[in-house]
């Protein structure tokens, strides 16, 4: 065992040892280069630094802060780090990634254990580690320490908490170089990116800081009302039935009878239980609901979510199922658009080896009718730099291989920006983290939303376009997601190929591999007559069609100068993409992929990475 001794603080009597939240046990410090490991320590306070022997020596500044370098020290460890009287334990020196964003950043792997069993149960490495920052929001002031957290090596239990993003990402790279690699995870669901930048780097945008307000989107809050359902004990057994009506689910409930409709419903369905499997535990799929829901097994709660977006799996506990009928009933809130049961989730009963098909008829009947909304101010997190401020700022002494950044739904309402503030964030983590070249890689949203069946402007698709125009960020990757998506959910499920398409550009970018890390990239276009032809940069070993759904190439749109575009045919040619339509005979401009969900897209290398949207009429 290895030891390496340093003092950071004070050995004054009534001075503790004060050591910021990421140096802690089991921490991953970046090897290869020098490292700062900064505290606290009284003003004027002689601070002594044994390293491999060596001694280091510093003093307390005027406002306690103190610090120190450790020279550049290879892939390894443990080490045990003395401090005074205490010991920071098991620290291994490796690679060290930010991983930041919104939900889809967060969005952990007990989420997707459904879909990746077997990556859970062979997830035993604790040369990987896991840092995950709790939620914390500073409109004003500029946070010296992060919220209390601990770093967690991948076992088969900790791994649940650890986003399925990132740990797909530091697998990879741990497959392929056998060194540490630590993730910092710093993201918060539903927040745009502005709240994730400085103030310093915000200078540009001056109305981001001025008028927080007009920014963000509104909030909506319902007036409190009373709920018959609750009163009059809907979910119990005992209760009977009266003026019930018929639902069939999935479906929202303005599709079935109700008619913009804020307020509580109430579904309830009976089913049979043989004998064999009557007692024993069971798994309730209620697939997505929105917006929140209680769900009821013969009168008891075995489950309740506060919001739609994550998916309804409720255990029904040992002896609650009883053989002959059982009671499902499910109350339904709903503060704004169409409530309940998102289509193409599952929705069933899980019992031993026995599944009940919960689709189809139910009943309903409404609780409570909201009244008008009143419109209160965007929450906190959507006010710039208040992220920045409490999540990022803290650590910016801690030294990072690169940053992962996956982040963008929550600023889909005003899209055209986005191409300056991905820049600026890059420039801005960079600037502060003291790390000009830093490798910043980050996440192409992926298809939402219903398919369109005619070429079609998009908010989505804009800021899809943003993200490909900021590849101009130098050092940076994108990896391109569309193929990933679920047209009935912002968080698809699909995790798995997101990590590893960012690792390929983390070996491509941070580690010097000469390899194909990104699907074809537009780099030109030429009109030749009533065709245009596509160049591209990325191609790989040749473009080349994803032959899933279609055996041509699907999703390219055409228009002449009015643009007036119109599905169009394309070709692939000597590594470029001809494409034309005869109702252009004039043509100037070629859209691919260009909608909310463009399900089919299908351009793709021969090495299987698709190919980004992207527009020449812009």
């Amino acid at each position: 065992m290895k030891k390496i001794f340093f003092l950071l603080l004070s050995f004054a009597a009534f001075s503790d040892v004060k050591l910021p939240s990421l140096v802690s046990n089991g921490m991953v410090l970046q090897r290869d280069m020098p490292v700062k490991i900064w505290g606290w320590a009284n003003p004027g306070e002689k601070v002594n630094v044994t390293f491999k022997g060596k001694k280091i020596r510093a003093i307390g500044d005027s406002k306690g802060n103190c610090a120190c370098t450790l020279p550049a020290t290879p892939a390894g460890g443990p080490y045990e780090i003395t401090i005074n009287e205490k010991s920071v334990k098991d620290v291994l020196f490796g690679d060290v990634w930010l991983c930041a964003g919104q939900s889809n950043m967060v969005i952990n792997m007990e989420r997707v254990k459904e879909k990746y069993p077997a990556d859970i149960a062979s997830a035993n490495n604790p040369q990987i580690r896991n840092f995950f920052i709790p939620t914390a929001i500073s409109k004003v002031e500029v946070r010296s320490d992060l919220p209390a957290s601990s770093w967690l090596p991948v076992t088969p239990e900790n791994v649940l908490q650890m986003g399925a993003v990132s740990y797909f990402f530091a697998r990879d790279l741990y497959a392929k170089y056998q060194v540490p690699i630590g993730i910092i995870n710093s993201s918060v669901g539903g927040t745009p990116i502005e709240s994730w930048i400085s103030e310093a780097g915000l200078k540009e945008f001056p109305a981001y800081v001025k008028d927080t307000s007009r920014l963000s989107p509104p909030s909506v809050i319902a007036k409190k009302s009373t709920d018959r359902g609750l009163t009059e004990k809907w979910a119990n057994p005992a209760y009977v039935p009266k003026g019930w009506k018929r639902f069939s689910i999935p479906g929202f409930w303005e599709d079935q009878g109700l008619r913009d409709l804020n307020g509580v419903v109430w579904f309830r369905r009976e089913i049979e239980i043989p004998s064999s499997l009557a007692g024993l535990p069971a798994k309730l799929f209620m697939g997505r609901i929105v917006d929140a829901d209680q769900v009821f097994v013969n009168g008891e709660q075995v489950g309740n979510i506060t919001y739609q977006y994550p998916p309804r799996r409720y255990n029904v506990k040992n002896g609650l199922l009883k053989a002959g009928k059982n009671l499902i009933v499910i109350r339904v809130t709903n503060t704004a658009g169409k409530g309940g049961f998102v289509p193409d989730k599952p929705y069933e009963l899980i019992v031993g080896d026995q599944t009940v098909d919960l689709q189809g008829n139910w009943t309903y009947k409404v609780g409570e009718v909201f009244p008008p909304i009143l419109e209160k101010p965007a929450p906190s997190n959507f006010t710039p730099t208040a992220l920045y401020n409490a999540m990022i700022a803290p650590f910016t002494s801690y030294s990072l291989k690169g940053f992962v950044w996956y982040q963008g739904e929550t600023n889909v309402w005003k899209p055209e920006i986005y191409e300056q503030l991905l820049p600026a964030l890059a420039k801005d983590w960079r600037t502060q983290f003291k790390q000009p070249n830093i490798p910043f890689l980050y996440v192409q949203l992926p298809g939402f939303q219903d398919r369109t069946m005619l070429p079609a402007e998009s908010n989505m698709a804009v800021l899809r376009d943003g993200q490909l125009k900021s590849l101009s960020i130098p050092r940076s990757g994108m990896a391109v997601t569309l193929d990933l998506g679920e047209w009935n959910d912002i968080h698809p499920l699909t995790k798995k190929p997101i990590g590893e398409r960012l690792a390929l550009a983390a070996r491509k970018l941070a580690y010097g591999e000469d390899i194909v890390s990104s699907g074809p990239i537009y780099e030109s276009n030429q009109i030749e007559g009533n065709r245009i032809r596509i160049r591209f940069r990325e191609t790989g070993s040749g473009l080349s069609i994803n032959k899933t759904d279609e055996d041509e190439l699907m999703q390219f749109a055409i228009a002449g100068k009015d643009k007036k575009f119109v599905w169009a045919k394309a070709i692939i040619e000597r590594n470029t993409v001809v494409v034309w339509s005869d109702e252009i005979t004039e043509p100037m401009y070629v859209r691919y992929a260009w909608a909310d969900n463009p399900e089919g897209a299908n351009l793709i290398n021969v090495e299987g990475l698709p190919a980004s949207p992207f527009r020449t009429d812009n």
